[in-house]
C-alpha cells in the first residue's frame, strides 16, 4: 500500500482539494510532542548562529520601507500550488501549464531545458553552487559570482552591514543584496539568482535588530497553532523579503528525540513527527506567501543523531521502516504540500548506504525521490566538519551531485569545488545529463519564483507584536500555580545572560516587579547551564525558567518550574505577565521533560 502511493505520488501532476485539505487539517491542529536537549550551533550553513558570527554565506538585500507594515494574516494554502502565479498563455503552449506537483508548471520547466541547453559545462556547474564569503567584501564575491556563473551567494553574521550601534544596516544591506543579485543575472540571465540566508528564530539568526526577534521554533509546537506558525512565517519572511533575499534555509522539520540531541533541540518545532509535520509545512506556507522559497531541513532527520555534524559524521542507527514512521514524516508532509527545496543533512544512515553522508548518498536520493519529491534537493553546508574532512580539496561536490544533489551549499572552497565538478564531468566520474539536470532544476525553480513575484516586503521589526504573541502562547507552566501570582513584589534574579538578565528585568518592572537584592530567586537557564541555582547550591531557586529546550527542568527543584522557549524581548515580557499573575501560561510542553509527559501545561 505504501509503496503504491509512492509510485503514485512520484507521477501526480496535479493536487487534489482533499490532500490540501487534509493537510490543513494537519497544520491546524493541536498536537503534543515529546522532548529532547537544548540546541547547540545552528546545523546548517556551519558557524555559529548569532548574527555577529563569522559568516558563512552571501546575500541581496532590497530597500526595507520605511513605514511599519499591518500584522500578516495566517496564509490559506491555495489548492492548486500554483494557484496564485501569474499566468500569460502566450510564453507556452497551453499543455505547459499544467503544475508539476512543487510549485513550478512544465512551462517553467521548458523555459529552464532551453536555456540549460545553451549552457556550457561551466555555466552548468556554476549553477548548481551556492557559496559563501567571509567578511565584507561583497565587490570580490560579485566578481567570482560573475566569472564562474554561480546560483547566488548566501549571507551569514560576518557579511551583514552594521550600524556604530552595532544593527544591520538595512540600507548598505540592501546595496550588498543588490549587487550580488546583478551578479546573478549577469550575461542576460532571465531568472533571478538565489540569494540565501539561515533565519530560524531563536539561536539560528543571522540578521537581528532592527528585523523582528523570534523565540525558538519550538514556541510554535508548545502553543499548538498552526495558524500562528504559518502567520509567523510569513512575517519572518516579509522582513526578508524587504531586504531582498528570496531564499531561506528554513524551517527544522527534524523531529527532536530529547535531551540527547545535541545539535537541533529547540530549533525543532515538537518531538511529535505528526506535530512538527504540520507546523513545519505551514510555516512554509507562510514564507512562499511572502514570496520566500523555504527548505524542510535537514533529511532524513538530524534531531534523533547524538552527534553534531558540523565536527564529526553522525550516525543514525534506526531501521527505514522507523525512520519512515518518524523522522521523515515531515519530509513527506512537506513533499505532499509541493514545497519547493529539501536539504539534505550531513548524517551516515546504514539502513541505507552504511559510512556515507546522506547529503553524499545515492540510495538517500533515491528515498527522498520514492517519496514524491520533484522539486530541488540542496545539501547541508559542504564545510562542515562532517563533509569538509574526510572529503577534502571539495571532492564532496561532484559525489553529492553524481548521488543525486541538485544544489551545493557552501563549498569549502568554491572555486575548488567547481573545478573537481569539471574534472569529474571530463573523467566521466559525473555524467553531462546529471549536471544538467541539477542545473534545470535549480533554474526551474528560479524562473518560477521569478514569475511568482516577490512579496513587498514589511519594515524590519514589524513582526514584534506577533513574535510577542507567539511567545506568549508558547510559555508553558510544568510546576506552580496556574492562577495569578507566582512571586511578590520583588524578586532577585541569576542565571543565564547578561542580556537575559537586563531583559527580565526590564520586563519585571513593567508587570509592577522590582529587581534587587531581596525576595524570592529567579533562576534562567540556558541550554548549557546548570539547572542548579546559578546563585550556588546554598541558595536554591524559587522559580526555575527554561530559555531554551525545556529540558533543564526535570533536574531542578524549584517549587515554580516555567518553559519559556526563547530569549526575546517579548519572550520575557510573557515570563513577567505570568509570574506577576497578570496572565495565564496557555503553553503545553511539545516534548517529554522527565517524567512530564508532552501536554503538560496549566488547563
Amino acid at each position: 500500500m505504501r509503496s503504491q502511493r509512492r509510485r503514485e505520488s512520484v507521477h501526480k501532476t496535479t493536487r487534489t482539494a482533499a490532500v490540501l485539505t487534509a493537510i490543513l487539517g494537519l497544520v491546524l491542529g493541536t498536537v503534543s510532542c515529546s522532548g529532547t536537549p537544548t540546541p547547540g550551533p545552528a546545523a546548517d550553513s556551519a558557524a555559529p548562529a548569532d548574527s555577529s558570527a563569522p559568516s558563512t554565506t552571501a546575500e541581496t538585500a532590497a530597500t526595507a520601507p520605511t513605514a511599519p507594515a499591518p500584522q500578516p494574516a495566517p496564509p490559506a494554502p491555495p489548492s492548486d500550488p500554483s494557484a496564485t502565479l501569474p499566468d500569460d498563455p502566450d510564453a507556452f503552449p497551453r499543455a505547459g501549464t499544467r503544475p508539476l506537483g512543487w510549485g513550478p508548471q512544465q512551462r517553467d520547466a521548458n523555459a529552464a531545458a532551453r536555456a540549460v541547453a545553451a549552457m556550457t559545462p561551466e555555466q552548468r556547474a556554476g549553477q548548481v553552487l551556492l557559496p559563501f564569503y567571509r567578511g565584507l567584501d561583497h565587490e570580490a564575491q560579485a566578481a567570482l559570482i560573475e566569472r564562474l556563473h554561480l546560483a547566488g551567494s548566501t549571507i551569514m553574521g560576518d557579511n551583514v552591514p552594521r550600524t556604530p550601534d552595532g544593527r544591520v544596516d538595512t540600507a548598505a544591506m540592501h546595496g550588498v543584496a543588490s549587487r550580488l543579485q546583478a551578479a546573478a543575472r549577469a550575461g542576460g540571465r532571465s531568472w533571478p539568482g538565489l540569494i540565501g540566508v539561515d533565519q530560524e528564530g531563536g539561536v539560528v539568526a543571522r540578521l537581528r535588530a532592527p528585523l523582528t526577534e523570534w523565540p525558538a521554533p519550538m514556541s510554535y509546537g508548545a502553543a499548538g497553532s498552526g495558524a500562528l506558525a504559518g502567520a509567523a512565517g510569513q512575517a519572518m519572511a516579509s522582513e526578508l523579503a524587504a531586504l531582498g533575499f528570496n531564499t531561506d534555509f528554513a524551517p527544522t522539520s527534524d523531529v527532536t528525540m530529547g535531551p540527547a540531541d545535541p545539535t537541533i533541540g529547540a530549533r525543532s518545532m515538537s518531538g511529535n513527527a505528526d506535530a512538527a509535520s504540520g507546523f513545519g509545512v505551514a510555516f512554509s506556507q507562510g514564507m512562499l506567501a511572502a514570496g520566500l522559497l523555504p527548505a524542510a531541513k535537514h533529511f532524513p532527520g538530524h534531531g534523533s543523531v547524538s552527534d553534531d555534524s558540523h565536527t564529526r559524521l553522525p550516525v543514525q542507527g534506526a531501521s527505514l521502516e522507523q525512520l519512515r514512521a518518524k523522522d521523515l514524516k515531515p519530509f513527506q508532509a512537506a513533499i505532499d504540500a509541493g514545497l519547493p527545496m529539501v536539504m539534505t543533512g550531513h548524517i551516515a544512515v546504514p539502513a541505507l548506504e552504511p559510512g556515507v553522508p546522506a547529503s553524499l548518498s545515492g540510495a538517500v536520493y533515491a528515498e527522498l525521490r520514492s517519496m514524491g519529491f520533484q522539486g530541488v534537493a540542496v545539501t547541508d553546508a559542504l564545510n562542515m566538519g562532517a563533509v569538509k574532512e574526510p572529503y577534502p580539496n571539495d571532492s564532496a561536490a561532484p559525489l553529492a551531485l553524481a548521488a543525486g544533489a541538485d544544489l551545493l551549499l557552501m563549498p569549502a572552497n568554491v572555486e575548488a569545488a567547481h573545478a573537481a565538478i569539471i574534472a569529474a564531468v571530463r573523467s566521466g566520474a559525473l555524467s553531462p545529463e546529471r549536471l544538467a539536470e541539477a542545473a534545470q532544476r535549480v533554474v526551474t525553480m528560479m524562473i518560477w519564483r521569478a514569475r511568482a513575484g516577490a512579496g513587498p516586503g514589511t519594515a524590519p521589526g514589524s513582526g514584534t507584536g506577533l513574535s510577542r504573541d507567539v511567545a506568549a502562547a508558547a510559555i508553558t507552566v510544568l510546576a506552580g500555580p496556574c492562577d495569578g501570582p507566582i512571586v511578590p513584589a520583588s524578586v532577585r534574579v541569576a542565571g543565564g545572560s547578561a542580556q537575559d538578565r537586563a531583559r527580565f528585568a526590564a520586563a519585571a518592572r513593567n508587570a509592577g516587579i522590582s529587581v534587587g537584592a531581596a525576595g524570592p530567586l529567579v533562576s534562567l537557564i540556558g541550554a548549557t547551564e546548570s539547572p542548579s541555582s546559578p546563585a550556588g547550591p546554598q541558595t536554591p531557586a524559587d522559580v526555575a525558567v527554561a530559555l531554551d529546550a525545556p529540558w533543564p527542568l526535570a533536574h531542578s527543584t524549584a517549587a515554580a518550574r516555567i518553559a519559556l522557549y526563547g530569549r526575546s524581548q517579548g519572550a520575557f515580557d510573557a515570563l513577567a505577565a505570568v509570574l506577576a499573575g497578570h496572565a495565564r501560561a496557555p503553553g503545553k510542553l511539545p516534548v517529554d521533560v522527565g517524567s512530564q509527559p508532552p501536554g503538560t501545561g496549566c488547563a
